[in-house]
This record gives C-alpha cells, sequence and structure tokens, in this order.
C-alpha cells in the first residue's frame, strides 16, 4: 500500500478533499460560461462520466454571475456536485464569483501582477515589500468574502504564467513557482482561512514534479499541510496525453502525494474523467512496480516486466506511472516493457514505441514532434481539437521539434516558452504565431494559420 502523505481537509461545498478522503477527479468545461444550456450539458456529462468537481472560466463578473444560473439547473436536476470558478487578470471577478460558487480558482501569476511580459524588473528590497503588501491588502479582502460565503479556493500556479515580479527574482525555476505559491498560502495562513486545495502546474513534467516535491517540502518547513491537486497542464490528446499526464502525475501518486486530480486533455471534458479515474486505481499496483524496477536499476536501465492481460490504455497508463519517478530524477535514463506468456499478443515494435513515448513524456529522449496543446475552456478563440488534427497532419513528420497549440493568451507564451514554436488564440477566429517566447505574427485569419505556420517553420530551417 502507498503510505499517503497527510493533509488538511478542504470543505468544497458538501465534498470534502484531503485527509482521509479519497482521491477526488475534476475537469473543467470548455464552452462559453454565458452559455447556460451548453454549461449544464457539457457539466452533467463530466458528472455522469464520474467528475467529482467542474471548473467553469470566469472571464468577467457576466461569467462569474452565469455561475449561479448553471448551478440552480444543475441542481434543479439532481445534480448537487461543486461548481469552481477559474479567474485569471481581475481580482473583481473573484470577489463577485466567491459569492456563488463553491469554491474560486486563483492565479497568483496574474491576481494582481499584470499580464507576464517576459521583461526583466529591478526591485529594491523595500519596493518588492510594497508589492507584497498590496497583494496582502487585496487578498486579504477576497478572503473575507470567502469566509463569509463558505467559499474554498484554490491556489494554482502555472509554470506558464508566472508574473514577471516572480520571474525577474526568482527565475524561471521550481523555486520561483513555490515561492508564487508560498506568498499566497502565508497571508492564507495568517488570516486563519483552511479551506484551500493547492495546485502547480507545467507542461513540462519534470518541471511540475519538482516543482510539487518542493512545495510540499516548503510548506511543511513552515507547518502547513493544504492538500494538493495535480496535473499535467496542457498534456496534448490522445496518447500522448495520456502517457505525459501519467509521468507526471503518476510519479506523485505513487510517492503519496495528492489529493485531487485533473488529466488535461484537448478532448471533450468527459473523456478525462476515466483517465483519471484509472490513475487512481492503479497507485497501489504501480508502486509496488516502481519499486521492483528502481531496485533493478543497472546502466541507466529500467524494466518493467507485465504478466496479466490488460487493454492497451491500461499498460500506456501503468508503464508511464511506475517508470516515470526514476526517469524524471534521471535514475534511469532508458526503458525496457516486456510481458509474461499470460498477456495477450503485442507486437515488439508497439512495446518500443510505448517505451520511446513515456521517454519523451519525461524530457529524456525525443522520437517524434512535440505538442503543448491546452484542453480548451470558455477562453478558447477557434475549435482547438479540429486545428490540432490539421497542425498535426502538417508537421508530424518534424521529429524533434516542439509546437505549442494554445486556446488564448493565458498561459499561451508562457507555456510554450519551452517550445519552439506557438500557435495562440489571439482573438475570435485569429491568430498569433510565436518562435519561442517572441510573436513574429499577429491576428491572422484562423483559416490561414496553419499555411502561415508551416512557412515560418520552413524559413527557419532554410536560414539554418
Amino acid at each position: 500500500m502507498t503510505t499517503r502523505r497527510i493533509s488538511t481537509v478542504a470543505h468544497v461545498g458538501h465534498l470534502d478533499i484531503g485527509g482521509q478522503n479519497p482521491i477526488r477527479v475534476q475537469s473543467m468545461a470548455t464552452v462559453d460560461t454565458n452559455d447556460t444550456e451548453g454549461c449544464v450539458a457539457q457539466a452533467k456529462r463530466i458528472i455522469d462520466a464520474g467528475g467529482e468537481l467542474v471548473r467553469f472560466t470566469t472571464q468577467g463578473q457576466r461569467e462569474a454571475l452565469n455561475m449561479a444560473n448553471i448551478a440552480q439547473r444543475l441542481k434543479a436536476d439532481g445534480y448537487t456536485q461543486p461548481l469552481v470558478a477559474d479567474v485569471h487578470f481581475n481580482a473583481q471577478v473573484a470577489d463577485v464569483a466567491a459569492r456563488y460558487c463553491e469554491k474560486v480558482r486563483i492565479n497568483p501569476g496574474n491576481y494582481i501582477d499584470p499580464a507576464r511580459t517576459f521583461k526583466h524588473l529591478e526591485y529594491t528590497d523595500e519596493e518588492y515589500q510594497a508589492e507584497l503588501q498590496r497583494l496582502d491588502r487585496r487578498l486579504v479582502s477576497f478572503i473575507n468574502i470567502c469566509k463569509e460565503h463558505h467559499t474554498a479556493v484554490r491556489i494554482g500556479v502555472n509554470h506558464g504564467s508566472l508574473s514577471d515580479r516572480i520571474m525577474s527574482r526568482y527565475g524561471d525555476t521550481p523555486a520561483g513557482i513555490v515561492e508564487s505559491c508560498m506568498e499566497f498560502l502565508r497571508i492564507f495562513k495568517r488570516e486563519g482561512f483552511d479551506d484551500v486545495v493547492i495546485s502547480i502546474k507545467a507542461s513540462n513534467t519534470v518541471v511540475m514534479v519538482q516543482s510539487v516535491r518542493l512545495l510540499v517540502r516548503q510548506m511543511d518547513a513552515e507547518d502547513m499541510h493544504y492538500p494538493l491537486h495535480l496535473g499535467v497542464t496542457e498534456a496534448g490528446e490522445g496518447e500522448d496525453g495520456r502517457i505525459k499526464s501519467a509521468v507526471g502525475i503518476g510519479a506523485l501518486l505513487t510517492e503519496g502525494i495528492g489529493d485531487t486530480i485533473r488529466v488535461s486533455l484537448s478532448e471533450e471534458p468527459e473523456a478525462e474523467i476515466p483517465v483519471a479515474r484509472k490513475l487512481v486505481s492503479f497507485i497501489d499496483e504501480c508502486t509496488r512496480l516502481r519499486q521492483e524496477a528502481e531496485a533493478r536499476i543497472h546502466d541507466g536501465w529500467i524494466g518493467l516486466h507485465f504478466v496479466n492481460f490488460m487493454d492497451w490504455e491500461d499498460l500506456q497508463l501503468k508503464c508511464a506511472m511506475a517508470a516515470g519517478a526514476a526517469l524524471i530524477d534521471r535514475r534511469a535514463t532508458k526503458l525496457c516493457i516486456t510481458y509474461g506468456p499470460s498477456f495477450s499478443y503485442v507486437p515488439q515494435e508497439r512495446l518500443h514505441a510505448l517505451a520511446d513515448s513515456i521517454l519523451q513524456a519525461a524530457r529524456i529522449k525525443f522520437t517524434k514532434t512535440e505538442y503543448i496543446s491546452c484542453p480548451g475552456c470558455g477562453r478558447t478563440l477557434y475549435n482547438l481539437q479540429d486545428t490540432i488534427r490539421r497542425v498535426k497532419a502538417a508537421t508530424s513528420h518534424l521529429v524533434g521539434l516542439k509546437i505549442g497549440i494554445m486556446g488564448c493568451i493565458v498561459n499561451g507564451p508562457g507555456e510554450m516558452a519551452d517550445a519552439d514554436y506557438g500557435y495562440v488564440g489571439a482573438g475570435r477566429g485569429k491568430i498569433s504565431l510565436y518562435r519561442g517566447k517572441e510573436c513574429v505574427e499577429k491576428n491572422i485569419p484562423e483559416a490561414e494559420a496553419v499555411e502561415h505556420l508551416l512557412r515560418l517553420i520552413e524559413a527557419d530551417k532554410e536560414r539554418g
């Protein structure tokens, strides 16, 4: 049995997260939050699939207010699962949402800090403290509203949206990610507000795992034990999205870390729930497999051997979960997957390809194009799934190239900082293209954007 980290309990409506409670699974709606009918229908599909919380993006006060209508409609139909408002760039919206939702997610990178511009800012110690005092005053007001309405809070740090202030002092590092979170947590603790859940997410599994581990150590050092939400953001879709999620989330689950999870896939949100449920159900088996495999590591090889029959997705997830930590920590850099006589026949080439996919998810060995694509939400400015298919069809031959496909600007340039090129929703039907962090073409009509991306890549190849 895996020994699970003991956390405090956050009360989210009638649902408790942390402590001895089961690991909760959740997803996020992708429709416009002003579309009450669409939101209700999608929330029902998520809940019917086994989702225990449903999150909606709330870009403005109108969307935050409509959360009340969505909740009323769901409750009238017998759906009482907690609803979560996702807030970026506007602290006033968080204040409104806290009056109508069981939980509000705020992003330390843009709660009061302006949108990230990748500019280096110089602060004296006094100036930096003044910024923290400004944060303190604004956050206390929000906390008081949450106390009054019994609203829980998720402090959701994204690697892709760290503020310029944090980046300038701590760099683009796990230490910076953790400090971005701790600035907020210290205020919540001082104010005696305990219904808090924390997430630290990145599209890079190594950064995600290292940052969550560091956060746990820092919280322990400051006598904080809040429950943790796990996820690899912008994991992608299909096999790659599942494997990348299992590597990052699974590495932590097999260490006993994690109280609620979301598998972020660029698919319909209800498709995320069965995958998340499997990861939770595989914890004990994959912990045993991990321990056995790590005890046999020699010359960088990690071996996983399976005897019993399972379906292909189960095999993908179990291998990625069991191997994830050793690969992320670079205690192993090679992977061999074998099976016994009672296993249904799987071609050896397919097992080799699975091993390569897991190595790529752990950022060790790149054997195909890497896609960093968001799961979509109410902010998405184009048809995400169709676009991913078109971009993949046009670029899948570019082995080792990393391409980010983002529905909006919230995490776009940040999560794509590790990518060679980015395709980002800039407005309704408009796309901006990035080379690394630099925007090189703005407001391209969506119908022409994939062609523009290919021309950009080809032009850079010709320049060498």
